[in-house]
């Protein structure tokens, strides 16, 4: 992300980078921008000083600064507006924050035109093979997932579990009380894992709420905050109708793997071999890597799934570019002619509804290592999923 990110700010006042929590999103923001000096809301003294007395503490920043968890202090928004209205020479504030719904709201109302936004998710597996001792096998990936502090041993290494159970707590839980004010945390603990068991499904959400104990509106504005919060997101489905798009259930996807995985109890790359929902946790790690891939060159993401009453099925469609791509994701490592036959199928199906012209690809993502094409459908080994950007340097 960090040419996009650095040519944002050659063309606006502020850029804004969203993303959740330890995504790395101040790493990011301190290496390209080294001359801004950077402050923090998440003290209560700075956040204190940003609320009580915006213009004094914009004053103290006119040069130019990266504000952190700027969630804490939306208001803000709307001085820097005023401050930027006055100078609005490009680059001279970063803002970060960790919390989608009150950002995103904020700078439409604020600063619209003034604000180029980015998303920074967890690593992509390209990202993390640059670590010294990256995960070599499809369900070490998994369960490792793409928060950098579990790739990071350049201070001590930590276990993904133990970093993720402490994620969970510190963060997710913290975040939620103060968004929805949720005294009793056990219901929403059971909510958060039942989310996990459903990632890589369709979504009922009167089913979920009533499995947690609580209600269809609860359910829906819980699920709303995990997905203002970057932990989870949803694929719409497809159909030629706009409306129906709306009406039919969207899957559910988490954007880490390794946060999947410890919700759902798996405990080791060994465990996650052998569990039932291996594919769900693949499917759903398939769909957020080519999520990344958009979100993380500035691009808005277009992917949807595609299930027809009987028979085709797509798991992943993506409508981002002018070639409509087909996904098909097996955590297998047997490709069954079956497998091609009905992806096509599928994939014929919706050319049809769209433009028969338009230029479309079938791609069978697999658990296996060798590449291959089989009747016009491109067979995908997990560790080729993405390539790196033209003109990128090489993973060490």
């Amino acid at each position: 992300m960090q040419p996009f990110l650095a040519k944002a700010a050659r063309s606006y006042p502020v850029v804004t980078l969203t993303g959740p929590r330890q995504s790395g999103k101040t790493t990011l923001c301190v290496a390209t921008f080294p001359k801004l000096p950077r402050v923090s809301l998440e003290p209560l003294d700075n956040r204190q000083y940003a609320k009580q007395d915006p213009r004094g503490f914009l004053r103290e920043h006119a040069a130019g600064a990266i504000i952190d968890e700027v969630q804490h202090a939306p208001d803000l928004l709307s001085y820097l507006q005023e401050e930027v209205d006055r100078d609005p020479r490009p680059g001279r504030f970063i803002l970060t924050g960790s919390e989608h719904l009150s950002i995103s709201g904020s700078v439409a109302q604020s600063l619209a035109g003034r604000s180029a936004v980015l998303h920074l998710l967890p690593l992509s597996r390209v990202e993390a093979l640059a670590f010294p001792i990256p995960a070599d096998s499809l369900f070490e990936t998994l369960h490792m997932g793409g928060y950098p502090r579990v790739h990071d041993d350049s201070v001590s290494r930590i276990e993904p579990q133990r970093w993720l159970a402490d994620y969970v707590t510190n963060y997710v839980e913290r975040d939620v009380r103060q968004l929805l004010n949720i005294t009793r945390m056990d219901e929403f603990g059971v909510f958060l894992r039942l989310c996990a068991a459903q990632s890589g499904q369709e979504l009922n959400l009167s089913r979920l709420g009533a499995d947690a104990g609580v209600s269809h509106n609860t359910a829906r504005s819980w699920l709303s905050v995990l997905r203002a919060s970057f932990l989870c997101f949803t694929l719409p489905a497809w159909t030629p109708s706009l409306r129906k798009q709306l009406v039919k259930a969207p899957k559910l996807h988490f954007f880490d793997s390794g946060l999947h995985c410890h919700l759902l109890g798996v405990r080791s790359a060994d465990d996650l071999r052998h569990h039932p929902l291996r594919g769900a946790v693949f499917e759903s790690w398939v769909a957020s890597e080519l999520y990344k891939a958009h979100v993380h060159r500035g691009d808005q993401p277009d992917l949807k799934h595609f299930r027809q009453s009987r028979g085709g099925e797509i798991d992943i469609l993506d409508l981002t570019g002018k070639t409509l791509t087909a996904y098909e994701v097996k955590s297998g490592e047997t490709i069954n002619p079956e497998f091609t036959e009905r992806l096509k199928a599928a994939l014929e199906s919706i050319r049809t509804a769209l433009a028969p012209r338009q230029k479309s690809r079938a791609v069978i993502v697999y658990g296996g290592e060798a590449p291959s094409q089989r009747q016009g459908v491109d067979i995908v080994p997990w560790s080729q999923l993405a390539a790196p950007p033209a003109g990128s340097p090489a993973p060490r």
